[in-house]
């Protein structure tokens, strides 16, 4: 970490991974009453009665509030819960409360065989191996010693990383999304080093960010928007879509941005050696010049750690110093929506925008980034000037309209995208003709997850017609199944004894979240 004081001794592996070196048992007071011993700033006791108020969470994307002593370190009852190390957590402190300027120097000790025996842990079992051919369960026949050898290698710096196995998975659009699919010793190495860097950088981002970190899912950045055009003045939204983030990111500008907090040129190797390690398609090898292998562990933190330097901060900064009303922004990923009181704010902000994403090597695309009318009085202004409802956006795989509720006031009704819906009944009905020799026993189970599954995520307020649309759609589908493997066709099977199998099988169609301003009520 900078500094202007004098340095006399290395800190010892103890020291929670923070890039200062200090005098052997010095002890200081710092500003806000803590103590610092050993490079680590230690919280000085406090009652719960002198804690201040909760975090910098922004009014609008609401991340809930702590309770009690939020600096004390994380203490457990019993032996058998999941432990986190004292030195992560001291990490986590430092890069909370040490200042944005602070970076860390020796982090890569953090990567112990303990962290590495949870990184596996955590892995899918039935996941596809890499270029390895290594699985979950050939790997654990010997974890133990296989978990010291890959520690060895990792710190003596012999560790190389393997290219990522090349498979494509259908889009909601009819395209062919590329993943890469690391080796299972890269997965595990990614994992722990993605636990290090989660305790830097979950300091720094933004309310705002939603996309794949801890504790803050899509339907947290769906109530976040709907949330956010409740409670501010919303009247113009500005629906963004980086083209192709995944494949242009900009491998010199992400180590560049890295560099700002990190000090410690193993973990910045290993982070290198994984950009470059390439895709393997077909027999043939590629290194990748831009981008960040998408289905990889450490993708995701590398993306967020970009888009909170390209995006974040300078939108931000944007809405207090340029903005004339008032500004929301929810982003999760590479999708980000973002709200304005006023057009003239919207359009200079797209200008903006497109200027500020250029520089660092990604471009807005045109025909799915627009500025659409959309909020409380969006459809009582369009009506005044003779023109049709105000438009729709899609987010997060839902599609959001302007509504009125009940009682008359404003709503935003939120729907499945039909299109998306579509597809995923062609696939069922393609696998269902696949078991249409199974007992109805194995396809009623089979329907009952596949259903369930859908509806935990769109099972949202409001959303209930699609639910009965999607399970009615499935019920056709399995009675056209039954009729076909039956000897007696409709005979044998007609809606009256299809809708007890139904009722007997498919899950109850209810909301399974709640309203957004009851998930994000203070």
């Amino acid at each position: 970490m900078h500094g202007n004081r004098e340095t006399s001794e290395p800190l010892t592996p103890n020291d929670g991974g923070v890039g200062r070196t200090v005098k052997a048992a010095s002890r200081t007071t710092v500003a806000n009453g803590s103590e610092e011993s050993d490079g680590l700033i230690v919280p000085k006791k406090r009652t719960n009665k002198s804690l201040g108020p909760p975090g910098d969470a922004e009014p609008v994307e609401g991340s809930g509030s702590t309770k009690g002593n939020a600096l004390e370190p994380k203490a457990y009852r019993t032996p058998s819960r999941k432990r986190e190390s004292l030195g992560l957590q001291g990490v986590r402190y430092t890069a909370k409360h040490g200042g944005k300027d602070v970076r860390f120097t020796t982090l890569l000790h953090h990567v112990n065989v303990e962290l590495l025996r949870q990184g596996f842990y955590a892995l899918k079992r039935k996941a596809k191996p890499g270029v390895d051919g290594q699985t979950w369960q050939m790997y654990e026949t010997e974890l133990e010693v296989r978990l010291l050898d890959l520690h060895g290698r990792i710190h003596r710096g012999s560790y190389r990383p393997k290219p990522s196995r090349r498979v494509y998975i259908p889009k909601g659009d009819g395209r062919e999304r590329p993943l890469g699919i690391a080796s299972l010793e890269d997965k595990i190495v990614q994992r722990a080093v993605k636990t290090v860097l989660e305790c830097i950088y979950e300091a720094d981002f933004k309310a705002f960010s939603y996309g794949f970190r801890p504790g803050r899912r899509q339907h947290d950045a769906l109530d976040a928007l709907s949330v956010g055009m409740y409670r501010r003045k919303v009247n113009w939204v500005l629906d963004a879509d980086i083209r192709g983030f995944f494949d242009h990111l900009d491998h010199g500008w992400l180590m560049k941005f890295m560099e700002h907090r990190l000090a410690d040129r193993r973990v910045l190797a290993l982070i290198q050696k994984w950009l470059d390690a390439g895709v393997l398609e077909d027999g043939e090898w590629s290194r990748a010049e831009a981008g960040a292998p998408q289905g990889s562990v450490i993708s995701p933190i590398l993306s967020n750690v970009f888009l909170h330097y390209v995006l974040d901060l300078w939108i931000e900064r944007w809405r207090k110093k340029e903005a004339t009303g008032d500004v929301i922004v929810v982003r999760y990923a590479d999708d980000f929506v973002v709200g304005f009181q006023h057009e003239q704010d919207g359009q200079r902000c797209l200008s903006a925008l497109k200027s500020r994403l250029d520089q660092f090597g990604l471009a807005l695309h045109e025909q799915k980034t627009r500025l659409i009318e959309f909020g409380r009085y969006a459809s009582t202004r369009r009506r005044s000037r003779g023109e049709s409802k105000p438009e729709t956006f899609d987010f997060l795989g839902f599609t959001h309209q302007c509504s009125v509720s009940r009682r008359g006031w404003f709503d935003i009704r939120r729907t499945t995208i039909a299109k998306r819906m579509r597809a995923t009944l062609s696939r069922i009905k393609q696998k269902l003709r696949q078991r249409m020799h199974q007992p109805i026993e194995t396809q009623g189970r089979w329907l009952r997850r596949v259903i369930q599954g859908w509806f935990n995520y769109h099972g949202i307020p409001g959303n209930q017609d699609m639910l009965d649309r999607f399970q009615t759609e499935i019920g056709r589908m399995w009675l056209r199944v039954l009729r076909r493997r039956s000897q007696r066709g409709r005979c044998g099977w007609n809606w009256s004894r299809m809708r007890k199998r139904i009722r007997y099988w498919f899950p109850k169609v209810r909301s399974y979240h709640p309203y957004p301003l009851q998930r994000l009520h203070v």
